[in-house]
C-alpha cells in the first residue's frame, strides 16, 4: 500500500485529485493525532516510570485515550480519580488537562512528589484567568461543564468565572459590570461554535474584551481545518479517538457540518462496521490530538481489507511545535545523566614504572 501526499493551504477548497487507481480510496487528514501537549504528557509518565520505577500515580487519565491509558497501566502507572487516593509521600503526575490550585494544595498537604504535565497552552489560559480576576473582571469561560480542563481553569478564580457551554446558554449569563467582561475558552472546542458563542456574547456585552491571544489550541484548529478540507469530498468520515476526548468528538461534528455524508468515531479498528461502507467510494480519516499513530495505521489496514487500498494524505499545514518535559522531572533526568557520565568506567592509566 502506498500513500500519496497532497499539500493544500488550509483555506484551499478545491477537490482533491481523483484516485490514480480509479477505485475506492482513503483521504487521510494531516495534521492528525498527537499534539505537542499530549506528546509531552505521555512522555512525562514514560520517563517517570523509567527513571523512578513503578508505581507512578496519575491523577485522572493522562490524556483522553483508552489505548494510551491501558498501555501505561501495563507499565506500572496507576490512574486515580482524586489526589486523596494517592498514598502519602508517593509520586503523582497531573494530567495534560491541568488542575486547580486546590488540587496542588491537597498534594502538598499529602507530601506528594508532583510532576505537573499540564499542557503549556492550558497553563496559559489559567494565567489569563488569574490576571483578569485580579483586575476584578467577570470572566466567561466558554467550555464544557465537567471537563477536567474547565474544572482546573475555573478553580483558578471560582468567584469570577462562569462557564458557558455554547450559544444556547448565552442568554443565561449575568455580569456585575458590562464594561468589565472578558471571555476565555477551553482549548479543545469547535472553532466555529466558539466563535458563534462569542458573537452572541458580544451582542449582549458590546464592551467584552478578547483574551490576549487565541485560547483554542493550535492543534485543535489545525485538525479541524484539515477535516474541513476533506469532508466535502468523502462519503464517510472516520475519526479515531475516545468518547471522552473533547477534540475527537468535535472532529466528528466538524466533519458532518463541513459536508461529510456520514461520520463515525472509533477507538479501535475492530469497531469498524462493514455495513457503513455500502455505496461508499471515498472515506475520510483523521484522529484526535490524543491518538497515537499506530491506531490510525490499524484503521488503514482494516479499510484495505474492505477494498480501500488507495491512500492519499491531504496535508494543510506542518506542525513543528514541541514542549519540554516538566521542569522537576527534566532536572532529575539531567542529574542522573550527569552522574552516569561521571561514573563511566575508565581504562587504567599506563604503568610507566617498569
Amino acid at each position: 500500500m502506498t500513500v500519496t501526499t497532497i499539500e493544500l493551504a488550509s483555506e484551499h477548497t478545491d477537490a482533491a485529485p481523483p484516485s490514480s487507481k480509479g477505485g475506492k480510496r482513503i483521504l487521510m487528514a494531516a495534521p492528525r493525532g498527537y499534539c505537542a501537549g499530549v506528546d509531552r504528557a505521555v512522555d512525562a509518565v514514560e520517563q517517570a516510570l523509567a527513571h523512578y520505577g513503578a508505581p507512578i500515580y496519575v491523577r485522572k487519565e493522562i490524556v483522553h485515550n483508552k489505548y494510551v491509558v491501558e498501555a501505561l497501566s501495563k507499565r506500572g502507572a496507576i490512574f486515580v480519580s482524586e489526589t486523596d487516593e494517592v498514598p502519602v509521600g508517593a509520586r503523582v503526575v497531573f494530567s495534560a488537562h491541568g488542575v486547580s490550585p486546590a488540587v496542588h494544595a491537597e498534594a502538598a498537604e499529602r507530601r506528594l512528589d508532583t510532576i505537573d504535565a499540564t499542557c503549556p497552552l492550558v497553563t496559559k489560559v489559567h494565567k489569563q484567568a488569574v490576571r483578569f480576576a485580579d483586575k476584578d473582571y467577570d470572566i466567561i469561560l466558554v467550555g464544557h461543564t465537567g471537563h477536567e480542563e474547565v474544572e482546573g481553569t475555573q478553580g483558578e478564580a471560582p468567584d469570577h468565572i462562569q462557564v458557558v457551554n455554547g450559544p444556547h446558554e448565552v442568554d443565561q449569563v449575568e455580569v456585575r459590570d458590562p464594561s468589565k467582561v472578558v471571555w476565555i475558552s477551553q482549548t479543545t472546542l469547535s472553532v466555529d461554535e466558539t466563535m458563534e458563542t462569542v458573537r452572541l456574547l458580544r451582542e449582549r456585552f458590546p464592551e467584552m474584551i478578547d483574551p490576549p491571544g487565541e485560547d483554542i489550541c493550535y492543534a485543535t484548529q489545525n485538525r479541524q481545518a484539515a477535516v474541513k478540507q476533506i469532508a466535502p469530498k468523502v462519503d464517510l468520515m472516520i475519526v479515531v479517538g475516545s468518547g471522552n476526548s473533547s477534540n475527537s468528538v468535535r472532529l466528528k461534528e466538524v466533519a458532518l457540518e463541513a459536508g461529510a455524508s456520514a461520520a463515525h468515531r472509533v477507538d479501535f479498528a475492530s469497531e469498524i462496521d462493514p455495513s457503513w461502507f455500502d455505496g461508499v467510494e471515498t472515506v475520510g480519516l483523521t484522529s484526535g490530538a490524543s491518538v497515537p499513530e499506530i491506531l490510525v495505521r490499524e484503521v488503514v489496514e482494516r479499510l484495505a481489507e474492505l477494498g480501500f487500498d488507495d491512500v492519499e494524505e491531504v496535508r494543510t499545514t506542518t506542525e513543528k511545535i514541541s514542549f519540554s518535559l516538566p521542569k522537576n522531572l527534566r532536572a532529575d533526568l539531567m542529574a542522573a545523566q550527569g552522574a552516569a557520565s561521571g561514573h563511566k568506567r575508565r581504562e587504567p592509566a599506563a604503568d610507566h614504572t617498569c
